[in-house]
């Protein structure tokens, strides 16, 4: 078996430590943890790699010699890590959900093909199973018109520092679209609220479906009117500071997620969910499957939303073995 070796940079974090432990088990002695914190990652034998410093990055790949893939778990300021990655012709696999990045590292298409390597983008829960459901629905009415996804997240969890900030920035954003009122499989009737997930930017350019909106509520019904009804507020510093302390140190609720796609073509409408437990750990779970997709060949090169590859299209299912439930026909799901 080759020896290259894969960098899960962050992989002593909420996600990425289910990355690594994954990776390591079928790739065993392969794995390096890399990450800012070099006493945290030298404990787990890894290497200090600090996504903001890019020279510094490159000088880390430099030192390690031999590496096939980087897994980047935690989020960069810019594009300049995966440029460093692609141009050497090591494969890159990004759960970032930041729409402005996502964008950056697709420009290097041309640049990752032309050395050679691939890039995985959208992987994860939202983006990552909305994407391949997107896909699954649009085909289900022949090309849709409209998609809608809603995603709800359990409040009990405990989540990396990254995504509680993501979330609540994504909170001081402008909602373009109205609520909606849903059936969710094991949570019932919920009203979710439009979120700037980066999945509705994506997937108009690769399904080329004309309307996509990403709607959000928490497994609590009274905590989702409450986060929903401070909209307003949270475009102010303070008061986004406020919620992210209070969301790092607060849990209430339970672990469980839920995720629908709803495709519309004239009077057709397909749906299809999932369900499961532990966002953060399937988003780890998706994203070491699709770096063993990338270490296996599968793949081809470029830069590519996970949508985009029909290697990973039934994702879903190889997740059914950790936990998740798929739910195929729209008369089960409800309106």
């Amino acid at each position: 078996m080759k020896s290259d070796r894969i960098v899960v940079v962050g992989g002593y974090g909420a996600v990425g430590a289910t990355v690594a432990a994954t990776l390591e088990g079928w790739f065993p002695g392969r794995v390096v943890v890399a990450g800012r914190d070099e006493a945290r990652a030298r404990l787990l034998g890894g290497v200090r790699a600090n996504v903001a410093d890019p020279d510094g990055f490159r000088r880390t790949l430099e030192e390690l010699g031999d590496v096939a893939a980087v897994v980047l778990c935690v989020e960069p300021p810019d594009t300049g890590v995966a440029r460093v990655c692609l141009e050497r012709g090591v494969h890159l696999v990004d759960i970032g959900a930041t729409r402005r990045l996502l964008d950056g590292v697709a420009d290097l298409h041309d640049l990752a093909a032309g050395a050679g390597a691939t890039a995985v983008l959208s992987v994860g829960v939202a983006p990552g199973l909305t994407n391949l459901l997107a896909r699954r629905v649009h085909e289900a009415v022949g090309g849709a018109e409209r998609i809608d996804l809603t995603v709800l997240l359990g409040a009990g969890e405990r989540h990396g520092a990254d995504a509680v900030r993501w979330t609540v920035e994504g909170l001081a954003g402008p909602a373009a679209e109205a609520p909606l009122r849903t059936t969710l499989p094991g949570h019932g009737r919920r009203t979710a609220h439009p979120f700037p997930f980066s999945d509705q930017h994506t997937l108009p350019r690769t399904l080329g479906v004309e309307q996509v909106t990403t709607r959000l509520c928490l497994d609590s019904k009274p905590l989702t009117s409450a986060l929903f009804g401070l909209r307003a507020a949270a475009r102010r510093p303070a008061v986004r500071r406020a919620l992210t302390a209070a969301f790092s140190r607060i849990h209430l609720g339970g672990d469980g997620f839920a995720v629908r796609a709803d495709a519309r073509r004239g009077d057709l409408h397909a749906a299809c969910a999932v369900t499961g437990r532990e966002q953060s750990r399937m988003t780890a779970l998706a994203a070491a499957y699709a770096t063993r997709a990338l270490l296996t060949g599968a793949l081809p090169v470029g830069v590519h939303h996970i949508e985009q590859l029909p290697a990973l299209a039934d994702l879903p299912e190889s997740l059914c073995a950790h936990g998740l439930t798929v739910w195929h026909r729209a008369d089960k799901l409800g309106p």
